[in-house]
């Protein structure tokens, strides 16, 4: 019999969570049964297009729910089991951050929880697998708490490393069967935060995409199109992106920059362009499908990133796939996925005058942009497959259900 998981998120799918989709169409397509459920559905602006329509019929949603239905699940739970249920209720109580805001807020995981775990049990799923372990990473640690399941989580980077104590890094790595980080780098917090007895069972596993299903473009000339593909929201560094793209636009009039996605920091950069003077020569377009962003891709000459903190973005995979070249700062698992010089260009991050220099080398130069496509593809192929990230974690997953 294969294994019965669920995949748990705060909010699920985002149009910034492709990453996930295809992970659990992938470990489905490996024998595993997998059902994904969210703790709400995504607001409206991050509910991105059809491929995440169809992914949100087949989901879960925790919230709204009604009071009776949630008396309900805490009441079977506690009866088939008050001395689980009584130490998962203590479990909540202790592993939090301190004051009354906190108690608050675990009052509602813990309800959350039961949610989770009632659910679970009811469609014969035992094990809990949780994304970006914030918030949702306490309804998924207590549901197994309180469940009699075993649970695991995935550390990509910046949200839960930025604040290791307030979401109590170490307790719940600690309570997890197993941890997949998505980099070394994001191994290496997880171990900081950790005792070391728990270090075996940190794997990393990188996000990954099917290179086969990218369409590789060719360079020649001139390159004109600078292209960014991400969530509009301060740690992506945009502003800093606008500033280089308009001192590279003062001295070259065919250059032309497309952002591609939405988030809360939209219309601030869309008044910075206008600021700038750079109507016209900036494009914003909203979330887009997967079929419209390798239209982007095919048209781009240079993709740039100008994050203050990541995991390893899978748009700079998508991108180096499909033999964009690609400037992006040098900061956690970046720097495992681009080396420097070879297969693309690492920068100071937040400098405006490094990115620069960096964005006109290959603008001006085909041979170079040819030169770091090819080798980024090959990059992606090596290290960062689908196919071959996914059967590994497969493998632990099962390996450790097993067990």
């Amino acid at each position: 019999m294969s294994a019965r998981l669920a995949y748990l998120c705060g909010e699920y799918p985002r149009a910034t969570d492709t990453f996930i989709q295809r992970e659990v169409a992938s470990l489905r397509r490996a024998g595993l049964h997998v059902e994904t459920i969210s703790v709400r559905r995504p607001a409206a602006q991050e509910q991105g297009t059809q491929e995440q329509a169809e992914e949100r019929h087949h989901t879960h949603y925790l919230l709204p729910c009604s009071p009776w239905r949630l008396i309900a699940a805490h009441w079977r739970l506690l009866i088939f089991s008050p001395g689980r249920y009584c130490r998962g209720a203590r479990l909540a109580l202790t592993v939090r951050s301190p004051g009354l805001r906190s108690l608050f807020y675990q009052c509602f995981y813990f309800a959350e929880a039961g949610l989770v775990a009632s659910w679970m049990k009811r469609r014969g799923l035992t094990h809990v697998h949780n994304h970006a372990p914030d918030a949702s990473g306490y309804v998924a640690m207590l549901a197994g708490a309180i469940g009699g399941l075993s649970y695991s989580m995935t550390l990509h980077g910046f949200g839960i490393f930025s604040e290791p104590r307030r979401w109590r890094l170490q307790e719940k790595i600690e309570h997890a069967l197993f941890t997949i980080c998505v980099s070394h780098h994001a191994r290496s917090q997880a171990m900081l935060w950790s005792d070391r007895k728990y270090w075996e069972r940190l794997h990393v596993v990188h996000c990954g995409i099917d290179p086969q299903a990218a369409q590789v473009r060719r360079h020649s000339g001139r390159g004109r199109n600078l292209l960014f593909v991400g969530r509009f929201e301060h740690v992506k560094g945009l502003p800093v992106l606008l500033q280089a793209f308009a001192d590279l636009a003062g001295r070259d009039r065919m250059l032309h920059l497309h952002m591609v996605g939405d988030g809360p920091q939209r219309i601030e950069l869309e008044t910075l362009a206008r600021d700038k003077g750079l109507s016209g020569r900036v494009t914003f377009y909203g979330y887009r499908s997967q079929a419209q962003l390798q239209a982007h891709y095919a048209e781009a000459d240079v993709f740039v990133l100008t994050s203050f903190a990541e995991g390893i973005p899978v748009v700079l995979m998508e991108a180096m796939a499909c033999g964009v070249p690609v400037v992006a700062p040098r900061i956690t698992g970046i720097p495992e996925l681009i080396r420097d010089c070879v297969n693309g260009y690492l920068t100071t991050p937040g400098d405006v005058e490094s990115l620069v220099k960096r964005i006109e080398a290959l603008v001006q130069d085909a041979d170079l942009r040819e030169r770091f496509a090819v080798q980024g593809r090959r990059a992606v192929e090596k290290e960062f497959d689908l196919g071959m990230e996914t059967a590994r974690l497969s493998e632990i997953m099962c390996k450790y259900l097993k067990s």
